[in-house]
């Protein structure tokens, strides 16, 4: 099936920008499993491409694996139901994620598979030694395909939606431990009535992000 991904033009310099709920479900999944990799899928607004001027928004993410991340079976089943489920919701996969077993791994380990199947990019790789809420800036390196090899994104091509909103966010679930909710595809498949959509985190977060919570 093919699978219609919003992807920068040839030779663009495309701004990412990271929703609040895509960087706190990334941040929690990280949390709940701290001394294994994991990963997942990062999905933005369906759009034909994206070019100069504009920019690939990053709204939400589906986290994924926590047991290997090599498992190309079931990968390719959660990519599946991902797509469709995107679909409906008229968006598409845009990126990948990963945090690193190792505290201060930061490369950026895909597999040739999801290169040349999928076309991922940008991909986000977390940054292990500043997983913790109190860390001040986004704990987040973001790579994209140059030139045949992952590299880092400039800085200033990546924003964050609202990051005094975001971090004040993330420090209240972290507080109240909701990354033991968090479900991921694993989980799943363990037991197929767990929801790795995480609508009920995902309303959490929006309700933490709506302004009335943060007016002065």
């Amino acid at each position: 099936m093919e699978r219609p991904l919003a992807q920068p033009l040839p030779g663009e310099m495309v701004e990412v920008e990271i929703s609040a709920r895509a960087y706190v479900k990334m941040q929690l999944h990280a949390a709940k499993f701290p001394s294994r990799a994991v990963n997942g899928l990062l999905l933005a607004e369906r759009a034909p491409e994206v070019g100069r001027g504009q920019c690939l928004v990053l709204m939400d993410c589906v986290p994924l694996f926590h047991n290997s991340l090599a498992l190309t079976v079931m990968l390719e089943v959660a990519l599946n139901q991902v797509d469709l489920w995107s679909a409906a919701n008229n968006q598409v996969i845009a990126g990948y994620y990963q945090a690193n077993d190792q505290l201060r791994d930061r490369r950026c380990c895909l597999t040739c598979w999801i290169f040349s199947a999928f076309l991922v990019s940008p991909s986000p790789v977390l940054d292990n030694t500043k997983l913790s809420g109190e860390y001040s800036g986004p704990a987040v390196v973001v790579y994209e395909r140059q030139d045949n090899k992952w590299t880092p994104k400039d800085k200033n091509l990546v924003m964050w939606q609202d990051w005094v909103v975001t971090r004040s966010v993330l420090r209240e679930l972290m507080t109240a431990r909701a990354y033991g909710g968090l479900v991921d595809f694993d989980d799943h498949l363990d037991d197929i009535r767990r929801d790795w959509s995480n609508t009920p985190i995902n309303d959490k977060v929006e309700a933490l992000a709506a302004p009335s919570n943060h007016a002065v």
